[in-house]
């Protein structure tokens, strides 16, 4: 397998390719953990909520690639955003996990009664303890991105959202960029609405390639953006990974692009979500 580039953002590179291990658990989310990275696959994405945290360490151990070879990162759940709760939640984490430091830790959701400054100020704290290596934020808008940015002592890396064809998150990306931060996209295939959108699959058939992979390529190809989807499979795992030895046209990453409309979210959990851009 072609190696995913790396995303350069605010000091941190990330490659631009990453297993996502949301409700993948025990024994799964070690297995597929430790098959994504002896495929080649160098970024894994957990969060405290996710409670897969130790399997996920296990799969990174069993796989016997080099830790400083690994881009791992989690998140800190909307509850837990007071500056002692950040704390104990990032300890906590490399416990469960033991892989000695994280790569990026990220704000899992907002939480509009905690102040982004004691939040990130509390991440800036566990940055100089060398405890992570850097500061993103994940379900930000854009007014909450510039926000985040002007609260936050240390350069903010990336914002992880929900992003596939069918939603149109160019406003975040916009900003994203305006700050040199990446976009991560979470839910790249749109919980597999893509493998039978008629649009896609005429253009996987032109080039001898599956839905999935012209998806993630889609979202690849795009300047600072990463895609981290979650598979419980290994063949489809090595399918998803597959998507550096081709380019899609200009023409189809606009016909790609045109497929997003206002019903196009899957992801807007009630008491967690900001007003969406």
């Amino acid at each position: 397998m072609i190696p995913a580039p790396l995303v350069a953002c605010n000091g941190a590179a990330i490659p631009d390719f990453g297993l996502g291990t949301w409700r993948l658990r025990d024994d799964v989310a070690a297995g597929m953990t430790e098959a994504s990275l002896r495929l080649g696959v160098r970024h894994i994405d957990t969060a405290r909520l996710y409670e897969n945290e130790v399997a996920v360490g296990r799969g990174i151990r069993a796989s016997g690639v080099p830790r400083e070879q690994i881009f791992v990162t989690s998140k800190i759940p909307p509850g837990a955003l007071k500056a002692d709760a950040v704390r104990r939640e990032a300890e906590a984490s490399l416990r469960e996990l033991d892989i000695g430091y994280l790569d990026l830790l990220l704000v899992h959701w907002p939480n509009a009664s905690i102040p982004l400054k004691e939040t990130l100020g509390a991440f800036a704290a566990l940055k100089r303890r060398g405890l992570i290596r850097h500061i993103g934020v994940s379900n930000f808008t854009t007014k909450l991105i510039e926000e985040a940015v002007a609260a936050c002592p240390e350069p903010i890396v990336t914002n992880q959202v929900e992003y596939h064809p069918y939603l149109d998150q160019s406003k975040v990306l916009a900003a994203c960029r305006r700050h040199g931060m990446s976009l991560t996209a979470y839910s790249p295939l749109a919980r597999g609405r893509i493998a039978e959108d008629a649009t896609i699959r005429a253009i996987a058939r032109a080039h001898n390639r599956t839905p999935a992979q012209v998806g993630l390529r889609w979202l690849v190809q795009q300047p600072d953006v990463i895609a981290i989807p979650r598979s419980s499979r290994e063949g489809r795992l090595a399918e998803n990974f597959g998507i550096h030895d081709f380019a899609l046209a200009p023409e189809e990453m606009t016909r790609i692009a045109s497929l997003a409309h206002p019903r196009g979210r899957d992801t807007d959990p009630a008491g967690w979500a900001p007003v969406w851009d």
